[in-house]
Formats: structure tokens, C-alpha cells, sequence
């Protein structure tokens, strides 16, 4: 049992600066820094960084775990308790305040505070707990984990309940880890994909956009290509994938490689030539390698003006459900080509889009009410003629 706070905490009126950072510092050996409000950086966090690195993961799981490791220091700062000596009833009141307070609203009504998504809670107990497993096992942090696992997950035989038709699940599950609800991956209909490129300013947005929706390639895999790793004769190109950091090639429509040309004969002189070179470039002078929040931006600026509330994301969606509709594409080239761990994963493809069923089913509405009208016609017996029956009931035109 944990020992309950003698004053409970108003978390909805509980100010939590701004204060300290993630620092990214452009180095090999330690890419990113958790400072605070002094500009110090915090040892708990850089260890733990440490240990992540020797593991093997990439910079941006350093970084995405730096930010929930930023929040909650945010959080025990304002609280006023040592990271150290925090206890099950801080975690709880920083789970209960990242659903009913959290971050600042940045849309309409900027300034309110609204709460933070499932996914991302559930994200922030993942890594926290596994930060304070580290620090318990190096003996470096409290000897209780602030984030227990389920208690019900904690005793008895292991998948004593499991169905040996579904898939074995992880059983340590967070106490305070809330369920996130499972999302239909969101696609791209023909119609608003073609009013989006048409808006398109620039070749080489043309070419990153019919790269992205033929290749299915993340963001961040596509923008890793480099010059040398384009291969028009064969139609593929070479990314950098994003977990396993693996080069792989990916089939692409003959169409990308046409803007790419378009793009590439543009940009003739302006920027390094080689084959190590990367790939896409700015358009502004100085040219500079292309980030993701710059391709972000303009996807995001193109689907505007055409009136479409997509992600580049989406593109990615729009692309996997293309291949797996395909009946003579086997679903696990779908897989190889995502580059998914599971099978499973790619499964979720098969599920029909929305725009498709709502299709069908009008469709389906249309058809039973020409068969209802079609029933109450009245039929004439053999014999008459289907002139004298109009003339004769007023049916025909008048």
C-alpha cells in the first residue's frame, strides 16, 4: 500500500510551467539532453538515455522518450517532490492530470487547458515505468516502482485464460495505463487525392507525394533516401527504414520517377551532386537536406487549399489499402513492402474503408427501392395490350 497525500491535489487549478527542455545536440554519442529550468541537465534522465542507446535504439526513440520523461519532471517540479522520492500517489495524480487537465489548447480558445490523448498517456506509463525499472535495478531511484503493474496480471499462472485461436498479448500491463481505443486507419479517397496534387506548387512535392502513395513509405524513410539509392531502369528506391535501420528498396509507380526527373532537371547545379548526397532538398536559397516538418507543412498546406482534412500520413494508409485490395498482390508482399513486424498489423488493411461501404450500402438503398417501385407496378394479364392499359388507366403521357 502506498501512503495516501495528507492534502489531495486540485490538479485542474495545479500550474505546471514550462520549464527546462529536450535538447537535441546535433552529437553521435548523446543526441539528446533533458535540462531544467537552470539549463542543467538532469543526470536520472541522461543515464537512462544511455542505457537506451546501448540497446540499440534510434535517436527518435531517445527523443519521443525524452518528452514523456519531460513532462513528468514538469509535473513533479511544479508538485515540488524529488523524481527520487516519488511515490504511486504522484503517479496517479500525473495520470489523473494528464486526463483531466493537461496541455494547453493551441487551436481555438488558445490558453485552456485540454486533456492529453489515450494513446498518448498510454505511451508516457510505458516509458516512465521503464525508466523507474532502470533506476531500480542500477539502485539508483526509489525501491518501489511509482508505476505498479496490474494487479490482477500480477499473480498466477501466465496466459492461464489465453484462447489458443488469438494471439498471445503482453501480460504486464500498467495499473495506470488506460485502454486506447483501436482507429481505422485513415485513407485517401481518388477523388481528394486528385484535388490535392493538383495543388501541388512545386515538382518536387509532386514527385515526394506520388513516392509516398505508391511506395507506402513513412515520412521520415522516404526523406532518408539518397541519390545513389534511386533506380529508375529497375523502378525502385532505396529508404532507410524506421526501426531496424535497414536499407531496403521499394517498388514505386513510373509516375514518381517522371516528377522525380522533373524535380531533379529543376534543381540541375543548385544542389550537391553525389551518391551519398541526400535526395530532396529545399526549394529556398540556401539549399538545405528536406526535414519532415517542412514536408509535413506543405502536405499539410496542399490538403487545405483543397479543402481535405488529411495528414501525410494518410498517404501511407491510402497506399497500404491500394496493395491490399489488390487480389493478385499476396498480402505478405504487403507486409515486406510496409516493412511490418506482424502480419497482424497488415490485417488491418483488410477491413473495408468507410467511403467504400457508404458507397455500396447507397447503392444497396437505390437498388431496393427500384425493386419495391418495380413490385407495385401493376403487371397485365397475357392478352392485352400495354397500349390499351395506358390509354385505358391514364398511365401513359399525357
Amino acid at each position: 500500500m502506498f501512503e495516501e497525500a495528507e492534502v489531495p491535489r486540485d490538479l485542474m487549478n495545479l500550474v505546471v510551467p514550462q520549464r527546462g527542455g529536450l535538447v537535441a545536440t546535433g552529437g553521435r554519442q548523446e543526441p539528446f539532453r533533458l535540462v531544467d529550468g537552470d539549463g542543467l541537465v538532469v543526470a536520472a534522465a541522461a543515464e537512462f538515455f544511455c542505457d537506451l542507446q546501448a540497446a540499440g535504439r534510434p535517436d527518435s526513440t531517445i527523443r519521443s522518450y525524452g518528452l514523456d520523461l519531460l513532462r513528468w519532471f514538469r509535473f513533479l517540479w511544479a508538485a515540488g517532490v524529488p523524481w527520487e522520492r516519488a511515490t504511486r500517489a504522484e503517479a496517479r495524480d500525473f495520470c489523473r492530470w494528464m486526463t483531466v487537465a493537461g496541455k494547453p489548447s493551441r487551436g481555438p480558445g488558445a490558453g485552456r487547458l485540454e486533456p492529453y490523448s489515450a494513446a498518448v498517456r498510454a505511451h508516457a506509463e510505458t516509458v516512465l515505468r521503464g525508466f523507474y525499472d532502470f533506476h531500480l535495478e542500477t539502485g539508483t531511484g526509489p525501491i518501489v516502482n511509482p508505476f505498479p503493474l496490474d494487479r490482477s496480471r500480477r499473480g498466477g499462472r501466465a496466459n492461464a485464460h489465453h484462447n489458443p485461436m488469438d494471439c498471445y498479448r503482453d501480460e504486464r500491463v500498467g495499473l495506470y495505463r488506460p485502454t486506447v481505443p483501436s482507429r481505422v486507419p485513415r485513407s485517401v479517397p481518388d477523388a481528394e487525392f486528385n484535388e490535392i496534387f493538383a495543388r501541388l506548387p512545386s515538382h518536387r512535392d509532386r514527385a515526394l507525394v506520388a513516392f509516398y502513395v505508391s511506395t507506402g513509405a513513412r515520412a521520415s524513410e522516404l526523406l532518408s533516401a539518397v541519390q545513389g539509392g534511386v533506380h529508375p531502369g529497375r523502378q525502385v528506391i532505396a529508404v532507410t527504414r524506421k526501426g531496424t535501420r535497414a536499407v531496403q528498396e521499394l517498388p514505386a509507380s513510373a509516375d514518381a520517377f517522371v516528377w522525380l526527373r522533373l524535380y531533379q532537371a529543376e534543381m540541375d547545379g543548385l544542389v550537391p551532386r553525389g551518391a551519398r548526397e541526400p535526395l530532396w532538398w529545399t526549394l529556398r536559397r540556401p539549399a538545405r537536406p528536406l526535414g519532415y516538418h517542412a514536408v509535413h507543412r506543405m502536405f499539410e498546406r496542399a490538403a487545405a487549399a483543397a479543402g481535405v482534412p488529411v495528414t501525410l500520413h494518410a498517404l501511407r494508409h491510402t497506399a497500404a489499402y491500394r496493395m491490399a485490395e489488390d487480389p493478385a498482390l499476396p498480402l505478405t508482399d504487403v507486409q515486406w513492402v510496409l516493412g511490418h513486424a506482424q502480419l497482424t498489423t497488415t490485417q488491418i488493411y483488410l477491413a473495408p474503408r468507410r467511403e467504400d461501404v457508404i458507397r455500396r450500402m447507397l447503392a444497396h438503398h437505390g437498388e431496393q427501392a427500384r425493386q419495391a417501385a418495380a413490385r407495385q407496378a401493376p403487371v397485365p394479364a397475357p392478352g392485352y395490350q400495354p397500349g390499351t392499359l395506358e390509354i385505358l388507366f391514364g398511365t401513359g403521357a399525357s
